[in-house]
């Protein structure tokens, strides 16, 4: 007896309401570099990765990506989204370039996490995410580099950064609660244009 073919549901390329979601969180990582920069050694205190865990919780890997790309693009291209109105080249190669670098990898692992948990967002997990990819993986990238930038030691610079996590960690519950909250009033859908693809039956048995 053989079976009929099953439908596969897959979602390709990006729509005009995923850019505009990936705009609008670009923009809103702008914001939050914007308004509080508490200066601690050469690498100061923002709201900046909140806007990092918070796009790839809410829009997944594939647009959360895109919106920190994008807002790096931007501040590349000389744009003053930085704290105190830095943007253009320099600041990639200061004390502060490797925990940029780090926000695309953090965004990436927080994203496909998330991906993998919906279409129910939970809260810890969640959380747990956000530690992962926006403290770990941001740790991971900037320590190393500012420890080069500045000359001074590896386990050094990592003491160092024990100012930010108490901060760190609150801004992971915000984007965790954020997130859940967005999730469960209004679940976004997955990006790109939805897709039916037939599998092949398996055949008579």
């Amino acid at each position: 007896m053989s079976e009929s073919p099953t439908n596969h549901i897959r979602h390709r390329g990006l729509t005009a309401r995923d850019a505009a979601l990936v705009a609008l969180f670009a923009a809103l990582i702008a914001v939050l570099s914007m308004p509080v920069a508490i200066p601690v050694g050469p690498v100061p205190i923002t709201l900046q990765t909140l806007g990092v865990m918070l796009a790839p919780s809410v829009l997944g890997a594939k647009r959360g990506t895109l919106a920190v790309v994008t807002f790096l693009a931007l501040t590349l291209a000389g744009l003053p989204l930085l704290p105190g109105g830095r943007g253009g080249l320099t600041p990639f190669f200061g004390p502060t370039g490797g925990y940029m670098v780090g926000w695309i990898f953090a965004a990436v692992v927080i994203g496909l996490l998330v991906d993998r948990m919906l279409p129910r967002y939970r809260f810890w997990l969640g959380l747990l995410f956000n530690v992962i990819g926006g403290i770990g993986v941001v740790y991971l990238f900037g320590v190393p580099w500012t420890a080069q930038a500045v000359d001074d030691g590896l386990l050094a610079t990592l003491i160092a950064t024990f100012v930010f996590l108490p901060g760190d960690l609150v801004k992971a519950v915000i984007a965790a609660a954020i997130a859940a909250g967005v999730h469960r009033a209004y679940p976004i859908p997955p990006a790109g244009r939805r897709v039916e693809q037939e599998s092949a039956p398996d055949g008579p048995r």
